[in-house]
């Protein structure tokens, strides 16, 4: 059985490609290398580069690979810029989204892992927030996942298919044995930015928003570590090909970090204080967002390795200090 992964060269996709390879599972990645680099994952496994709107290239390589399981994280993920430019987030999260569907029907794929986000929500009125809250995105970002989901549920009802909608809320760190990590130069994540700045190569960190309705003004958010985040895609990918049953579900450990806390952390890992300015909120930025994930840890067995800011701050510097030296 094997596995294709769309944007398996960028952050997220490069670290679950590792597990599986270290699963021995058969994987082929598919990556236009827009966002993602060819080295950060195994040497050994196949690499077609192209786009997932290529639906002849998408029919070439389901069919000849022998592909019955498709794990797609190829998107466009930048909040701020899909307020500015929603178009192109609805062409390449969505309409794109819409091509691999097709041809994955096409050639008889019955497995796809989904990755979405949090930001389907919009500003929960309830946190922790579960599955079933409401879904009211306040960015084309989130809209343009929250209508993927809503395709692999009506594709699910009229094909063979059985899907899970991973909704991560804030993806961090980098693989402990240090393979792999968040690469794309100036990305916008606050951790890799952080850190960024604490090894002198930004002049200061910005922090958008100190007046959210929160203990100290500024966003709280539910950081999970890329590799316990890859652990229960590999969960749950057995869980989908055992049950063939529909899921969506929750990505995060359940409790929230400030902006301020999470810059204290990389303070802390870092040994030094950096410069900190204060901007405006963005557009899209709900003020408080953290996961339930009773439903996740209902459905698999899901035992977190590293539930802790300071080691995801730890993995993260980690990484940028092996970056420098790719430079």
């Amino acid at each position: 059985m094997t596995v294709l992964v769309t944007g398996g060269c960028g952050y997220i996709g490069c670290h679950l490609v590792w597990a599986l390879h270290d699963r021995g599972a058969p994987v082929v990645v598919l990556d236009n290398l827009s966002t993602g680099f060819d080295w950060a994952i195994p040497k050994d496994v196949m690499l077609v580069r192209g786009d997932i709107g290529d639906g002849r290239l998408l029919d070439r390589t389901l069919r000849e690979q022998q592909i019955d399981t498709v794990i797609h994280f190829a998107a466009s993920s930048v909040v701020p810029e899909s307020v500015a430019d929603p178009l192109a987030f609805y062409g390449n999260n969505t309409g794109k989204s819409r091509n691999l569907l097709a041809a994955a029907v096409r050639a008889g794929v019955k497995t796809f892992l989904f990755s979405s986000t949090a930001a389907v929500y919009g500003n929960p009125k309830i946190v922790p927030v579960r599955e079933d809250a409401e879904t009211s995105p306040m960015s084309p970002y989130g809209a343009s996942k929250l209508m993927t989901e809503m395709m692999l549920a009506d594709v699910s009802r009229a094909h063979d298919f059985h899907y899970a909608a991973l909704r991560y809320f804030n993806v961090a760190g980098a693989d402990p044995s240090g393979r792999c990590g968040q690469s794309t130069a100036k990305a916008s994540h606050l951790i890799k930015a952080a850190c960024e700045t604490a090894l002198g190569l930004r002049p200061e960190i910005e922090v958008f928003g100190s007046d959210f309705e929160t203990p100290d003004g500024t966003g709280v958010r539910d950081y999970i570590h890329v590799s316990d985040l890859v652990d229960a895609h590999l969960l749950i990918l057995d869980q989908l090909r055992a049950k063939k049953a529909n899921l969506v579900l929750n990505c995060g450990y359940g409790r929230g970090f400030s902006v301020l806390e999470v810059l204290a952390a990389v303070e802390r890992a870092a040994g030094r204080e950096f410069p900190i300015r204060y901007s405006a909120r963005r557009p899209g930025d709900p003020a408080i967002a953290y996961a339930s994930t009773e439903l996740l840890h209902q459905v698999i067995d899901w035992q977190p390795k590293w539930n802790d800011i300071d080691a995801i701050v730890g993995h993260a510097l980690a990484w940028e200090k092996r970056l420098l030296g790719k430079s």
